[in-house]
């Protein structure tokens, strides 16, 4: 802080900066694990209103949904956790349910499938609905390595 501050306390506040909580120890885990639980359920809800339509136009909005929910659960994560690896929790959950639903079930059951655009729909799902918490991870990280 050079020689301008002595005398004076110095005005940084790491615990404004870190993840803090004032609960028992086993809280965090427990916070954790239902948001990846939730991005779960958000991928599930993504996959499954995929198909919406508007009329006999596609109206794919739970992509756009998806990418904010991960992007919330991810924050809410780093406020629980100061590793950058445990707060994508969410993230991770809901990658592999969406990559978990592009495989066939049983009867060969398609979640993603259909005709034309439709066809590609998962790729835009897992494009946008995952850079946002990325971005929220990489943001993150660069504060923490400051």
């Amino acid at each position: 802080m050079g020689g301008r501050l002595i005398g004076r306390a110095a005005r940084q506040h790491p615990d404004l900066t870190a993840a803090r909580h004032d609960g028992p120890a086993w809280l965090p885990p427990v916070v954790l694990f239902v948001l990846a639980v939730d991005g779960v359920l958000s991928a599930l809800a993504a996959a499954f209103l995929l198909p919406l339509r508007l009329g006999s136009v596609p109206f794919p909005i739970s992509i756009l949904v998806s990418g904010a929910v991960n992007a919330a659960l991810v924050w809410a994560a780093l406020h629980w956790t100061t590793s950058t690896r445990v707060a994508a929790l969410p993230l991770w959950s809901w990658l592999i349910t969406v990559f978990a639903l592009t495989f066939g079930g049983p009867g060969d059951d398609l979640v993603f499938g259909g005709v034309g655009v439709m066809a590609y729909a998962a790729l835009p799902l897992i494009a946008v609905g995952a850079l946002p918490a990325a971005a929220v991870l990489r943001s993150a990280r660069l504060v923490h390595d400051r």
